[in-house]
């Protein structure tokens, strides 16, 4: 993690406990960032039994379902067990990002592996553990996992970012986006999904549908490529222009999944604030970047 050393897990640490969990229409989506840059070959090497395998004899891909949350105690068990019905998920983790309720507690009851921040540290940190964890998890020997992000309160609609899986597991894709239908209930006006919008087009040549959307399947490498992540809610805007412009390939893909809206009340308004500052300090910030390397030419 960046800037800080790891916090406390359970009781004990991360590679001694039990592996919990372990066991266990918008509009149309946006074509293709870029072409594949490369075919992405079978995997040869076998997998432990907790890999499925295919009725042709195949080994099939691993997935880590990674789930920040702070504070959903209410809907992270029926996110977690929704999860847990992905195919190719072999691994769920909750990463607790200083939640002042019980959301460890479900989540672990609910079958996911937790891992707790002693204080709350923003979305992207909490990515970086879940990504971090998830790494001591695979073997040395074996194809990493491919990681799922997913917010804590889709509830039992968590299955159905099922979808994002398959590009990426095909190599047709790096990430794979989530494209949510309209939401009931949602205040916001698009003003910071354009700002978002444009920016990654300006800088990419790409243009997204839904350019803030948390839930996304990637590679080990892409994620790798993405880090450091950009902080707060300007993660998935900063995440998405740096994997472009190093290459990788992004596509959306409708998702029939259903969230906990901002509203039109003063907390709502005061959310999308906070989601425009932190979209337009990850621009600027790599906007500083290119300036620097064209500098340096």
């Amino acid at each position: 993690m960046t800037g800080e050393a790891e916090d406390r897990t359970d009781e004990r640490p991360v590679a001694d406990r039990p592996a919990q969990g372990d066991e266990a229409a918008p509009d149309a989506p946006a074509k293709p960032a870029r072409k594949p840059r490369r075919p992405r070959a079978e995997q040869p090497a076998p997998l432990e039994a907790a890999t499925t395998t295919s009725r042709t004899g195949r080994t099939r891909q691993r997935v880590a379902v990674v789930i920040p949350a702070k504070d959903e105690s209410r809907r992270i068990a029926a996110t977690v067990r929704s999860a847990r019905a992905i195919p190719n998920v072999d691994l769920v983790l909750v990463v607790d990002d200083g939640s002042e309720d019980n959301t460890q507690h479900v989540a672990r009851e609910a079958g996911a592996v937790v891992v707790r921040h002693s204080h709350n540290r923003g979305k992207a940190a909490a990515m970086e553990t879940g990504a971090a964890v998830v790494a001591m998890r695979d073997a040395p020997d074996r194809p990493p996992r491919l990681l799922l992000f997913i917010d804590g309160d889709l509830g039992d609609t968590a299955v159905n970012t099922a979808p994002l899986v398959p590009p990426v597991l095909e190599g047709t894709a790096d990430v794979a986006i989530a494209l949510l239908p309209p939401q009931p209930g949602a205040g916001g006006r698009g003003i910071v999904v354009g700002a978002a919008r444009r920016a990654i087009q300006s800088m990419t040549g790409w243009t997204p549908t839904q350019p803030l959307s948390g839930m996304r399947c990637l590679t080990r490498e892409a994620f790798e490529a993405a880090t450091p992540l950009a902080r707060g809610w300007g993660v998935e805007t900063g995440m998405t222009i740096d994997l472009l412009r190093k290459g990788f390939v992004a596509v959306e893909v409708p998702c029939d999944l259903r969230h906990r809206p901002s509203g039109t009340d003063l907390r709502g308004q005061m959310h999308r604030a906070a989601q425009y500052r932190d979209v337009q300090i990850a621009v600027a910030a790599r906007k500083i970047r290119t300036i620097g390397r064209t500098r340096r030419r």
